[in-house]
């Protein structure tokens, strides 16, 4: 991964036709990526990091609030240069998925970004974003210390940031939580990852108060890397081993570093 948003290395990706099911359904084709990018053995974050980038130093908290582990970062040295990394973390089994919060921030977590991105800034770091999340966390908590503020708080640091920002969607990109550390210089998703408004059994329930619906509600969202490429939305799709990137972490990573 080029720490410059104008620098291009490794292969790349064209649009391709929709891919179709055996049952001829795009439907159920884009369902079957939703499950890709659900994977549970597919890499997190964690993974990418310590396969790309070496001397990775993991600072924590937001200095208000606490420590939200479903969003990770810090410097790391990547070729030459020390960047910032800003990344959200799923977990790998019960444990881990309880203290990520199945990669689901609360504002503390967004919070804890905003210092990321000031500290990058102030130290001019480029910025190496890494999304996977369903959505910021829907909670009561989350409410009461003011998720929408955190978020939208970020979205305008981001946006306003004087240093380059690489944005990889690695699993799930979804809703503004995905947007929460997702505003950047160039976009890149690996090839079966996903990024929405929403996630589709959240369009269904709120579009058809029928969340049995959520395969419907994937093909009309639009939300597979292709898709998004297609749309002009993407800069570039990041190549998978055959099967998807849960198949050979190494190549995975291998892509992700050279695009």
């Amino acid at each position: 991964m080029s720490s410059c948003p104008r620098c291009r290395r490794g292969p790349r990706l064209r649009p391709q036709p929709r891919a179709v099911s055996d049952n001829g359904s795009l439907a159920a084709a884009t369902w079957a990526q939703v499950e890709l990018a659900r994977h549970p053995d597919r890499p997190y974050a964690l993974d990418y990091i310590h396969a790309i980038f070496r001397d990775f130093v993991e600072l924590h908290g937001d200095r208000l609030f606490g420590d939200d582990h479903a969003i990770i970062g810090g410097p790391a040295r990547l070729d030459d240069r020390t960047v910032m990394i800003i990344a959200q973390q799923k977990g790998r089994n019960t444990a881990e998925r309880a203290l990520r919060n199945f990669g689901m921030a609360n504002p503390e977590g967004y919070r804890k970004a905003l210092r990321f991105i000031r500290q990058a800034e102030k130290f001019q770091f480029p910025v190496v974003a890494l999304v996977d999340t369903p959505a910021a966390f829907p909670g009561a908590g989350a409410e009461e210390r003011g998720i929408a503020w955190a978020i939208a708080d970020n979205l305008v640091a981001f946006a306003q940031a004087r240093i380059p920002i690489v944005t990889l969607v690695v699993g799930e990109g979804g809703s503004g939580g995905a947007l929460g550390i997702g505003v950047g210089d160039r976009l890149l998703m690996m090839e079966h990852s996903i990024y929405s408004v929403a996630p589709p059994e959240t369009c269904a329930s709120i579009l058809w108060r029928d969340i049995s619906r959520k395969v419907e509600a994937a093909e009309a969202l639009k939300l597979t890397a292709a898709d998004l490429q297609r749309l002009g939305l993407v800069d570039e799709v990041v190549p998978e081993p055959a099967g998807g990137a849960q198949n050979d972490y190494g190549l995975a990573a291998d892509a992700a570093g050279g695009a």
